[in-house]
């Protein structure tokens, strides 16, 4: 499954956007356009779907409430709304989810689900029509979204699975060159990459050959003297490593780790 196109309002920079995807986009713009806050839109529908101490009040208190992800711009229509196509690139594998938050008018103003809809295969699930009239007897209930809960999302569960499954990784290098100097503990969700190769080493090894053979083919296009990459274990101490193996020095070429790259 993969994200067809998303819809945003009030979301951060952007008042109103429609953009469509494809199995591999780039995103290219000016420092400040907004390329960061766009990419945190998956980061936020993982942690609303993450049904480990995640959640909608749980993802909007870590970017510092609504207030702070709610558009500048946002004026008649304070609301944020998303709108998410999904498809497996078959005829029968479309989803949408639609989620629009909001604040309550008073008291503690937490922020609610004003809507959330889910659709297969452009026919609406009638179960997730919210607000509903449990929501309305019981306004508690609209703090939670239904994406989140696993008594409540069993007709929807293959989106849920696919946002909560989401992978956001800002590589940096020296946490993989210097990891066995570098001490102390992954920050939640790992975003720098921390364990990065130990992640990889719980790839299936069918898997793990197709993709590090695509990933070598993108690489020698940068570094054509790159002739092979390979994922091993450290023998003594069973530590994951990447290697590759370069001809600029050696005729039939020199392997190098990831710590030696």
């Amino acid at each position: 499954m993969r994200i067809k196109s998303i819809r945003l309002k009030n979301w951060r920079n952007f008042r109103d956007v429609d953009v469509s995807l494809e199995s591999r986009t780039f995103i290219i713009g000016a420092n400040a356009s907004g390329k960061s806050n766009f990419l945190d839109v998956f980061r936020f529908l993982r942690d609303v779907a993450n049904v480990t101490g995640g959640g909608l009040q749980k993802a909007l208190k870590d970017r510092g409430g609504i207030t702070k992800v709610r558009s500048l711009a946002a004026r008649k229509y304070p609301n944020i709304f998303f709108d998410v196509t999904l498809t497996d690139d078959t005829p029968a594998g479309t989803w949408r989810y639609v989620l629009e938050v909001g604040q309550e008018s008073s008291g503690l103003r937490r922020p609610i689900v004003k809507r959330e809809e889910v659709y297969r295969n452009e026919l609406a699930i009638a179960s997730v029509n919210r607000p509903n009239t449990h929501d309305r007897d019981d306004s508690e209930r609209l703090t939670q979204t239904y994406l989140e809960q696993v008594n409540s999302n069993q007709e929807f569960r293959a989106i849920a699975t696919f946002f909560s499954r989401v992978v956001y990784l800002h590589l940096v290098p020296q946490l993989l060159k210097h990891a066995e100097g570098i001490q102390g503990n992954y920050l939640e969700s790992d975003p720098f990459g921390q364990g990065f190769l130990e992640r990889i080493a719980m790839t299936s090894a069918g898997k793990l050959k197709r993709r590090l053979s695509r990933i070598q083919s993108v690489l020698q296009m940068a570094v054509p003297q790159l002739t092979e990459l390979q994922f091993e274990r450290d023998e003594s101490n069973g530590k994951p490593h990447l290697k590759a193996k370069f001809t600029h020095w050696r005729e039939h070429g020199a392997w190098q780790r990831e710590d030696q790259f």
